[in-house]
C-alpha cells in the first residue's frame, strides 16, 4: 500500500476537492423499473397461472405478494400439500434504457422475489434460474439490451422452487407463504471499469480495512479512498493502493483518528467513498456507509463490543403488513425500529431470513444490534443452493455495523457444509450462531425454563443467548415472565441477552374473504403488537423492565426525603445525559372529569456510568402530602421517554373518606326484616340483606333496581355460614355474619350503612386451603354482563395484569369502553376490558342502565371484571382460572404461561399463590386477610 503523502501538491488538492465535492466522479446510476417499496409502487402486467384472477392479462402492482392483490391462492407453511397454492406469476413491464448508458456495464438487480425466478431481457434469458425467495441476485444484461430505445423484460416467478430443500426451508416453514417480486426490482449502471462492491471491517480504534472488489480492470491504476462525515467533510488522510490489470480485488488499509465508534446507543455513521482512478482521472467512485466498531466474542464469558460486555435485550421480527404481506418499505423499517427502541430494546433477530435492506439501514442509524439470519426452519438449503444464498446474504450485508452475529439458519434448519462460507465471504470474521442449539460457545436453545439447567445453559459455561424466548400467545408470555428472566440475565455472567417471540402478530387481509383479518387459527405469529402494531398490555411491561434506569420500588411516608435510589443499566450511556421530571396530581372524583391540580418540575440528572448505582432527589412542595400520585420520568438524550413510574401519595383509604366526604345527602338510616332479609334504607338508597347468608340480595334507588348482587361469595373456598346480627352504632347500622370457626374459610364479614348511602363492607377470610399454593384469592359479586358500558377507575392500568405480569401499569384514573377482545385473535380493541386490574381505589361502573361506585380502603386489591372469552383451543398455559362471579375483589390472582411454558415454569412470579399464616380461632382477627369495599349506588351519573 502507498499512502500519497508523496503525491505532489496540486494532485493532493485535486483529490481532495474530488472526494469533498464528487466532481468529476462517475457514479453508479441507478433506475428503478418497479416502484421502491409497499407505498411507492409500478403497474406491470401479470398473469397468474391458478388461483384467484387466474388465466388472463391484467396488471399488478410491483412490488407486491400477489395473493395481497387478489392472485393465486393464500397458505400458510404449515398446510397440508393439497392446500398449497403453487401458481406462477407471469410478468412483463418495457422500459427505456438511457442512449448514454452504451459503452457502461448495465445490470438488473433483483432485491427479493418469491421464489424460482427466470428473468429475460428482450425475450433472451439474463442468467440462471434464481432460487430462494428472500435475497438480492443480480444479472449482467448489457448485451441484452437496445440502447436509446424500448427494452422488454419478462420475469416468471414461480411461488414453490423446483428444488425441494428450498421449499423446505421456507416455504414449508412456520409462517405465511406469499409469491411475487416484493421488493425493488432496478438498474444499475457503471464504467465499463468499475468498483464491483466493497466489503469493509472498521474497528472500534479507527483501524479501517476494506477489500475492493473490480470488475474489467484494463487501464485503472490506482484506488484511492477517503472517510467523510455523514455531511460530506474529510476524516483522516487520503489513502490508496495501485491497481494491475486483471484484478479481481485489492485491499485498502488505514488508521483514522479521532473517530466515534458505533454502538446503538450512540450509532455513529460515516461515509467512505473510493475511487478507482486512470492516470489521475476518477474513473469511477463508490460510496458506501458504515460505522466503527469492534466484536469480540470471548467464549466462556460473553460478547463485547468496543470493549464493552452486552446484554441484548431484543426482539425477533418478521417483514409483515396486514394489506401488503412481506412487501415494506423504508417508511415501515423506520417506524418498526423506533417502535422497537420505545420498548427500550437494543436488538433484533432477523425471523428468519434476510430483511429489506432499508431495515438494515435504519438499525444502522437509529441503532439496534442485529442478528442476521438465513433461512432455515427445521429444513436447510442443500449445500449447492445455500452457497450462492449464503453468498448473496453477507455480500449484501457485510457492511452493516448493525449486525453482530450471523445466523445459519433456524430450529435444526442447519447445513454445516455452509458454514466456512461466513467466514469466506465476512471480512469482519463475525461468528455464526445455530439458533436453538448449543454451538460455537453459545446456547442458544428456544423457550427454556427460568433457572433452567444443571451444568448447563444458565448454570453452564457457554455465552447463553436464547434466540427465542418468552413465545407470545394469546395474552401470554412476552412481558409475562420478562421481569424474573432478566433479572436472571442481567445478574449471570455468562448471560449475553435474549430475544423474544415475537414483535407483531401476523394477521393477513383476505380479499378473499371480505377482509377478514386471518392469522391461520392463531398459528401465525402472536406479538407484542397486535396486526397493526396496536400496543399490547406486553409492550409497556416490556418498555418498564427493560428502561435503562431501573428506578427503586418503595412506599412514600410522611418523611419522604425526595432521594429515589437507581441503576444505571445503560452499556454505554452517563445518566447526565438523560432528563427527569416530577409531578404531583391531584386526582378528581368519579363523577367528573380530568384532574383537579397538579404541580410539576425537573430533577438534576444523576452522573452515573453505566452499572453505577446512585440516586435523584426530587425537590418537592411542602403540601406534597394532599396530592395523590408522583410520577417520576426520565428522558433519553434523543428525546425519547424510557419511562414513566408512579408512587402513591394518598393511599386508598384516604381517598375513599374524601368521596365519602364529598356526599352531602345525609339522613336516618333505618332498617326492617322479614323472616329471610334485612331491608336497609338511607339516603333514598334500599339495601336487601339475606338473613342465612349475609349476602346482598337487592339495590335499589330512586331510578330503580342496580342489579348488582349476590355477594360477597367466596372466590375460592368452603363457606360454612353461621348467624347474622345487627347493631346500631351512632348512626351506622352495622350486620355481622360470622361463619364456622374451624370448617370455613370466610371468617366473618360485616355491612355498614351509613346516612349518605354509601354502604362498606369489612371482610375476613383465609384462603382456599391451608398449606397449599392457590390460584386466587377474594370475593365475587354477581352484575349482568350485557348492561356493561365501560369503566372509569383509578388504580393501576389501563391494562389488566396477572401475577407475573405486573409491570407497565401505574396509579392513575382511567376509562375505557367494554369489548370483547381476546388477545391477538381480531378483531381486537385495546386494552382489554375483561380481567384482573391492579390496585384499586375506586372504579364507577358504566351501565346501560344505572352507573354506580365501588372503591376500597385496602392496598393491593385486584378489581377482576368478568371473565376474558377462552382461546379454541382452551390450552390451560394461556387461560388462566376465573372465579364464577362476574365481578370480584382479589387479593390474589394467577400467573399466566406461554405458549411454549407453564406459568410456573417461568420464574417465581409464575408460581401460584401462598399464605397460610393464620392459627387459632381466638387469634384469626390478626391473622386473616382483611378487605375493606365501599359502594355508592346513588342515583349519579
Amino acid at each position: 500500500m502507498t499512502m500519497l503523502n508523496g503525491l505532489k501538491k496540486t494532485y493532493l488538492i485535486l483529490l481532495l476537492s474530488l472526494f469533498a465535492v464528487g466532481m468529476l466522479a462517475q457514479q453508479t446510476e441507478k433506475m428503478y423499473l418497479s416502484g421502491t417499496g409497499s407505498n411507492n409502487t409500478v403497474d406491470w402486467e401479470f398473469f397468474c397461472t391458478g388461483g384467484r384472477n387466474s388465466g388472463e392479462w391484467t396488471t399488478i402492482p410491483v412490488p407486491s405478494n400477489w395473493e395481497l392483490q387478489g392472485f393465486g391462492k393464500y397458505n400458510y407453511g404449515h398446510a397440508k400439500a393439497e392446500e398449497r397454492g403453487k401458481e406462477s406469476g407471469m410478468y412483463k413491464y418495457e422500459f427505456e434504457v438511457p442512449a448514454d448508458w452504451k459503452g457502461k456495464q448495465v445490470e438488473i438487480v433483483f432485491d427479493g422475489s418469491m421464489t424460482d425466478t427466470e428473468v429475460k431481457i428482450n425475450g433472451k434469458l439474463a442468467g440462471p434460474i434464481h432460487q430462494g425467495a428472500f435475497y438480492r441476485f443480480r444479472y449482467d444484461i448489457t448485451s441484452l439490451l437496445k440502447f436509446g430505445k424500448q427494452n422488454l423484460l419478462e420475469v416468471k416467478v414461480d411461488k414453490h422452487s423446483a428444488n425441494e430443500s428450498v421449499n423446505k426451508a421456507e416455504r414449508y416453514a412456520d409462517f405465511w407463504i406469499f409469491g411475487g417480486i416484493f421488493r425493488p426490482v432496478w438498474l444499475e449502471a457503471k464504467p465499463g471499469e468499475n468498483i464491483k462492491r466493497v466489503a469493509i471491517d472498521a474497528k472500534g480504534d479507527g483501524t479501517f480495512l476494506a477489500e475492493v472488489f473490480l470488475y474489467n480492470i484494463k487501464n485503472a491504476d490506482q484506488v484511492v479512498a477517503q472517510v467523510i462525515t455523514l455531511d460530506g467533510k474529510p476524516l483522516g488522510d487520503i489513502f490508496s493502493i495501485p491497481v494491475n490489470k486483471a484484478d479481481k480485488s485489492v485491499f485498502v488499509k488505514s488508521k483514522i483518528n479521532g473517530i466515534k465508534s458505533w454502538n446503538p446507543e450512540y450509532p455513529n455513521l460515516y461515509k467512505v467513498n473510493f475511487n478507482l482512478m486512470q492516470d489521475g482521472k476518477v474513473v469511477h467512485q463508490f460510496t458506501e456507509r458504515f460505522g466503527f466498531r469492534t466484536i469480540d466474542v470471548r467464549k466462556r464469558d460473553g460478547i463485547y463490543v468496543n470493549g464493552v460486555k452486552i446484554k441484548i435485550k431484543g426482539v425477533n421480527r418478521h417483514t409483515f403488513w396486514p394489506t401488503t404481506g412481506r412487501a415494506s418499505s423504508k417508511a415501515r423499517s423506520i417506524e418498526d425500529v423506533l417502535t422497537i427502541k420505545s420498548m427500550n430494546m437494543n436488538g433484533v433477530r432477523m425471523a428468519h431470513y434476510p430483511p429489506d435492506s432499508h431495515f438494515l439501514d435504519v438499525c444502522d442509524s437509529l441503532g439496534l444490534f442485529v442478528l442476521d439470519e438465513l433461512t432455515g426452519w427445521h429444513d436447510a438449503y442443500d449445500t449447492e443452493v445455500g452457497s450462492k444464498l449464503v453468498k448473496e446474504m453477507i455480500v449484501r450485508d457485510v457492511n452493516h455495523p448493525s449486525i453482530i452475529l450471523w445466523d445459519n439458519g433456524n430450529e435444526g434448519g442447519h447445513n454445516e457444509e455452509l458454514l466456512p462460507l461466513y467466514a469466506k465471504y465476512d471480512i469482519q470474521k463475525r461468528e455464526v450462531l445455530q439458533p436453538w442449539q448449543t454451538f460455537n460457545g453459545f446456547s442458544t436453545e428456544h423457550y427454556r425454563q427460568y433457572d433452567y439447567g444443571t451444568g448447563t445453559f444458565w448454570h453452564g459455561h457457554n455465552i447463553v443467548l436464547p434466540t427465542e424466548f418468552l413465545h407470545g400467545m394469546y395474552d401470554g408470555g412476552q412481558g409475562a415472565g420478562l421481569y424474573d428472566y432478566w433479572e436472571l440475565i442481567w445478574k449471570t455472567p455468562v448471560a449475553a441477552g435474549g430475544f423474544i417471540w415475537d414483535f407483531a402478530d401476523q394477521g393477513v387481509v383476505r380479499v378473499d374473504k371480505n377482509g377478514e383479518l386471518d392469522t391461520y387459527n392463531s398459528k401465525g405469529a402472536d406479538g407484542i403488537l397486535g396486526p397493526y402494531h396496536e400496543p399490547e398490555g406486553s409492550y409497556f411491561a416490556i418498555k418498564e423492565i427493560w428502561s435503562p434506569v431501573h428506578l427503586e420500588e418503595r412506599n412514600l411516608t410522611a418523611k419522604f426525603d425526595g432521594k429515589l435510589y437507581l441503576e444505571n443499566r445503560y452499556l454505554y450511556t452517563n445518566l447526565n445525559t438523560c432528563k427527569f421530571t416530577w409531578k404531583l396530581v391531584k386526582e378528581n372524583a368519579p363523577q367528573t372529569y380530568g384532574i383537579e391540580k397538579e404541580v410539576s418540575g425537573s430533577i438534576v440528572s444523576p452522573d452515573l456510568e453505566p452499572r453505577q448505582y446512585g440516586h435523584i432527589q426530587v425537590d418537592l412542595p411542602d403540601d406534597w402530602q394532599n396530592f395523590d400520585v408522583l410520577y417520576i420520568t426520565a428522558v433519553d438524550q434523543y428525546n425519547r421517554e424510557l419511562y414513566t413510574w408512579s408512587y402513591p401519595v394518598s393511599l386508598p383509604q384516604k381517598v375513599v373518606d374524601e368521596l365519602m366526604d364529598q356526599t352531602k345527602v345525609n339522613t336516618a338510616v333505618t332498617y326492617t326484616e322479614t323472616d329471610s332479609e334485612y331491608h336497609i334504607e338511607a339516603a333514598g338508597i334500599k339495601y336487601s340483606i339475606g338473613k342465612s347468608d349475609g349476602l346482598l340480595k337487592k339495590v335499589v334507588n330512586s331510578k330503580g333496581e342496580i342489579p348488582f348482587n349476590n355477594g360477597p361469595v367466596l372466590s375460592a373456598g368452603l363457606t360454612v355460614f353461621k348467624a347474622t346480627s345487627v347493631q346500631i352504632d351512632e348512626d351506622t347500622l352495622k350486620i355481622t355474619s360470622v361463619f364456622d370457626e374451624n370448617e370455613s374459610r370466610m371468617k366473618e364479614f360485616t355491612w355498614s350503612f351509613f346516612p349518605n348511602g354509601w354502604a362498606k363492607l369489612e371482610i375476613f377470610y383465609v384462603p382456599p386451603e391451608y398449606d397449599v399454593r392457590f390460584d386466587y384469592m377474594g370475593v365475587d359479586f354477581s352484575y349482568p354482563e350485557e348492561l356493561v358500558k365501560g369503566v372509569k377507575w383509578m388504580g393501576h392500568g389501563p391494562y389488566r395484569v396477572w401475577k407475573n405480569r405486573t409491570q407497565g401499569v401505574e396509579l392513575g384514573v382511567y376509562e375505557k369502553d367494554y369489548n370483547t377482545t381476546m388477545t391477538g385473535v381480531p378483531p381486537v380493541i385495546y386494552p382489554e376490558f375483561k380481567g384482573y386490574h391492579a390496585n384499586l381505589y375506586w372504579a364507577k361502573i358504566e351501565s346501560k342502565e344505572q352507573s354506580f361506585i365501588v372503591a376500597t380502603g385496602t392496598e393491593d386489591v385486584f378489581l377482576r371484571l368478568f371473565t376474558p372469552d377462552i382461546p379454541e383451543d382452551d390450552d390451560p398455559r394461556l387461560t388462566p382460572p376465573f372465579p364464577d362471579g362476574d365481578i370480584s375483589f382479589m387479593q390474589g390472582i394467577p400467573a399466566i404461561g406461554s405458549k411454549t411454558n407453564d406459568s410456573w415454569n417461568l420464574g417465581p412470579a409464575g408460581q401460584k399463590n401462598q399464605f397460610f399464616d393464620f392459627g387459632p380461632y381466638d387469634h384469626w382477627r390478626k391473622r386473616c386477610k382483611v378487605m375493606d369495599l365501599y359502594f355508592d349506588f346513588s342515583a349519579n351519573e
